[in-house]
């Protein structure tokens, strides 16, 4: 195999696997905060708040990011033998964008959890717009990649 093609493949493959490395990780730390929460509540004789499930799921959109690039990735590995270094490149930037932006993402949402459990759910809105300033970070990185893979011809 030729190695331009083996890196445009790596880089396919990167695009999508660390995307969803960091989805897992930050869905995991909104979880693990998520359940800490419930637990507090219900130990207070308190219902269960849904809301918190918001927290666990936004880093999830980043897997999908990741995978929207290797797709488009996977329609250019053709021209591999002349661009393999450059969707190399592309899949590594996007897989650790949008790693970033999911890890941290679930790092808000854990600590959202754990303000709208000691708020009584106060603050929601405050949550949800941090947790949108983190996934525009993972939008941007699509978006950029994006560019970068239309101009490969």
């Amino acid at each position: 195999m030729d190695a331009n093609i083996f890196l445009g493949q790596l880089g396919a493959g990167l695009a999508v696997g660390l995307a969803a490395v960091g989805s897992s990780i930050g869905a995991g730390l909104a979880g693990m905060s998520a359940a800490g929460s419930w637990a507090k509540d219900a130990k207070a004789g308190k219902g269960l708040r849904f809301i918190y499930i918001i927290c666990v799921a936004a880093p999830i959109t980043q897997t999908l990011y990741g995978s929207i690039i290797m797709l488009l990735m996977s329609g250019k590995l053709a021209l591999a033998p002349a661009a393999g270094g450059t969707l190399f490149g592309i899949g590594l930037a996007t897989g650790l964008g949008e790693m970033l932006s999911a890890w941290m993402q679930g790092a808000i949402g854990a600590a959202g959890c754990r303000m709208l459990s000691e708020a009584e759910g106060k603050g929601f809105a405050f949550i949800l717009i941090a947790l949108g300033i983190a996934e525009t970070v993972g939008i941007f990185t699509m978006v950029f990649m994006l560019y970068l893979l239309y101009t490969i011809v």
